[in-house]
């Protein structure tokens, strides 16, 4: 990025009372341009000539007879003005190099050209020093009554124009979904089969995750169930209940009630610690791959369904589109 050299308070000033003048001579100048414009108008010059005689006569005289005389003075001044900001953008290293200003103030440089297609380009100077005025807080363009009704109209066309061009565009998006050529195959082809195995890895990935953390965060609940589980068992079967109503029966069926549930305990116990095993990875990305390939297989009536699913999808994006929101905004 090239170095900006800083200006002193004086220079700023010096600077904002030159942006004033030009601004108040480009408003001459383009008035001068309309007014003189409209006198070459046969009825709006009759007209004049009835109203103000002496003022008609003295105005074709000495300034619609001089008129291009008098724009060349106005030239000379604006083209002074582009050479003096070209020599402070320089002095000031504004741009990346010394030739940039020309094409980025554009409409300065053929502004100066005094023809009348490169005149009106001389009211595009005008906003770009209102526009360097509001960035420097000397005026507040966005409180004046013409910024809002331009800054309205160009809302209401820009939403206008965007959601003309974006309806569009989804209606070719539709035709081609139509259109009978299908788009769920190439799609599986092109986009999701190649990218298969980063896709089966991520899933098979998530769902270890997913597991080994339930699992961690349950382990003691899960226990327990078991042991539950198990105690509730053995207390249902009869032949326990047979074994009680012995000697030392009681005794017996407690100890191997609370045998056959450590063991229980012990193996819930290990397969939870073997869901970090490298044998469950891979069978969780075995049965990813399984799964991921029996998601891609499809046949003529799924691809059907799911081009018309994305159809009334785009449908439904196209009517929300095509709400004239500006007319709620401005209503």
């Amino acid at each position: 990025m090239p170095a900006t050299r800083t200006t002193s308070p004086a220079l700023e000033r010096a600077h904002l009372v030159w942006d004033l003048f030009i601004i108040a001579l480009v408003i001459a100048n383009l008035a001068l341009l309309l007014f003189d414009s409209l006198f070459l108008l046969p009825p709006l010059n009759a007209a004049f000539e009835a109203a103000a005689p002496g003022l008609h006569g003295a105005y074709d005289r000495h300034i619609h007879a001089n008129f291009f005389s008098i724009d060349l003075a106005f030239v000379a001044v604006f083209l002074f003005d582009v050479l003096l900001s070209w020599a402070v953008a320089i002095y000031q290293r504004r741009y990346h190099r010394w030739f940039f200003y020309p094409f980025v103030h554009w409409y300065d440089v053929l502004g100066c050209i005094p023809l009348a297609g490169f005149r009106v380009l001389r009211i595009l100077r005008v906003i770009s020093l209102l526009h360097r005025l509001h960035r420097l807080g000397l005026i507040d363009v966005r409180r004046w009554y013409l910024y809002s009704v331009v800054a309205k109209y160009a809302d209401i066309l820009m939403e206008e124009l965007t959601d003309r061009i974006a309806i569009r565009l989804l209606d070719n998006v539709q035709e081609e979904l139509t259109s009978g050529d299908g788009l769920a195959s190439p799609a599986i082809e092109k986009i999701v089969t190649p990218r298969k195995e980063a896709l089966v890895r991520e899933v098979s990935q998530r769902l270890e995750t997913m597991v080994g953390d339930i699992a961690h965060h349950n382990r003691f609940a899960t226990l327990a169930y078991v042991r539950g589980l198990v105690a509730r068992t053995l207390a249902e079967t009869p032949e326990l209940q047979r074994l009680k109503r012995l000697p030392m029966g009681s005794q017996l069926t407690q100890g191997l009630e609370s045998s056959m549930s450590d063991l229980a305990c012990h193996l819930v116990d290990e397969a939870l610690n073997g869901l970090k095993s490298r044998e469950f990875s891979s069978l969780v990305e075995h049965m990813a791959d399984s799964g991921f390939d029996a998601w891609l297989r499809t046949d003529p009536e799924t691809e059907q369904i799911t081009e018309q699913v994305l159809v009334d999808m785009l449908e439904l994006l196209k009517e929300r589109i095509a709400v004239k929101r500006w007319h709620d905004k401005y209503a």
